[in-house]
């Protein structure tokens, strides 16, 4: 087969979770399939180490698409154009763009519908683009993934899309992701916390995030408890607005709130794994990569009850109500307090963490393909 992939959110370093999804698939489907061709499509100069395999042709489609008109000019416009000059056998779109009229069979992979349930998070122009567009994709494209039995369902009843069109495949969680030694606990907290324990949220900064609740929350706890400890956020400032400044800036310990941008493929295992806790209450999430990676570390998980996220923690995290700063607050009350709970739930997250296995979700992405090209 002659297989075209997207792969618009394979750049250098600038890996989020989208990314991290289409890396960690196609780099394992490339090469345990040397039997067929597969064309990458790029917006943009790519980086060699994407080209994993000498079955891979690698296409650049300008215009960089980084603005809701131009993702409707390169996915209906550019996209079009090249699928009917090449010919593939079918597309493969890791996120959820294909064009509307295209005659080649497609696979689409939606993760979530964040935008439909939580539409006043986004600027009017992206919300509309991603409402208008994957509503519609959902019913056109041949065969859907999604990344969790909640995301599956919500598909079902929000786009009324049929059950036996969906397939499930877990993100997965690498293998530089392990629980640490002692002295390199001690030496990752020494350059990221002033040798502080941490609690840790990782993430795009993003307003369903829910980062004031978590911020005032931690407030909270410092404030009953006198615990020192610091509140480590890694994560990007793309969306950052006014409520989450003045949470930061109403915080009596907001020196204690370290805001620390987007950290690199290396650094992330080590501040993950010397984290006292994940601290991730997010309002909605198609999947949570995050608690996978802090479960595989050994490192207890605060997350939401809702969404996917008890999904994917299984009883391996203690889960709250995301818009409760009471119930965070004691979350980490109990786990600051409680050496044996720790424990038992570090114990658990590394044997949850097992369940997420990239190898298994690329076999899985595999029988989708088979699924998409024989029906």
């Amino acid at each position: 087969m002659k297989i075209a992939v997207i792969t618009r959110m394979l750049r250098k370093d600038k890996l989020e979770g989208f990314g991290v999804f289409t890396h960690e698939i196609l780099s394992r489907l490339v090469k345990n399939h040397p039997e067929h061709e597969f064309l990458f499509l790029f917006d943009r100069k790519f980086d060699a180490q994407f080209i994993y395999s000498k079955n891979v042709k690698a296409f650049v489609l300008l215009p960089p698409a980084s603005h809701p008109r131009l993702l409707v000019f390169w996915y209906q416009y550019r996209l079009k154009w090249f699928l009917k000059k090449h010919k593939p056998d079918l597309l493969v779109s890791p996120d959820g763009g294909i064009p509307l009229d295209t005659k080649t069979p497609a696979l689409s992979v939606i993760h979530d519908l964040n935008f439909e349930h939580f539409p006043d998070d986004l600027p009017e122009g992206v919300r509309n683009y991603y409402q208008y567009y994957y509503s519609r994709i959902a019913q056109i494209a041949k065969r859907l993934i999604s990344v969790s039995e909640f995301s599956k369902e919500d598909l079902q009843k929000t786009y009324g899309v049929a059950s036996e069109k969906i397939d499930v495949v877990y993100n997965g969680v690498g293998a530089r992701f392990k629980p640490l030694s002692k002295d390199e606990i001690i030496e990752a907290r020494a350059k990221f916390s002033a040798s502080l324990p941490y609690f840790l949220f990782v993430g795009s900064i993003h307003q369903r995030k829910n980062l004031p609740n978590m911020m005032n929350a931690f407030s909270q706890f410092r404030s009953s408890t006198g615990t020192e400890m610091k509140f480590i956020i890694a994560g990007a400032k793309r969306w950052w607005n006014e409520e989450m400044q003045n949470a930061y800036e109403n915080s009596k310990f907001k020196n204690d709130i370290l805001f620390i941008g987007r950290v690199n493929d290396d650094e992330l295992p080590k501040i993950t794994g010397a984290a006292f806790a994940l601290l991730f209450a997010s309002r909605f999430e198609g999947f949570g990569i995050p608690i996978v990676e802090a479960m595989k570390c050994g490192v207890p998980v605060i997350t939401s009850k809702s969404s996917s996220m008890p999904e994917v923690a299984g009883d391996a995290g203690i889960l709250v109500d995301p818009e409760s700063g009471d119930e965070i607050c004691d979350a980490l009350k109990l786990i600051a307090a409680d050496e044996s709970l720790r424990a038992d739930l570090s114990e658990r997250g590394i044997e949850r963490a097992k369940a997420f296995s990239w190898d298994r979700s690329a076999e899985l992405f595999w029988k989708s393909i088979e699924k998409t090209v024989s029906h």
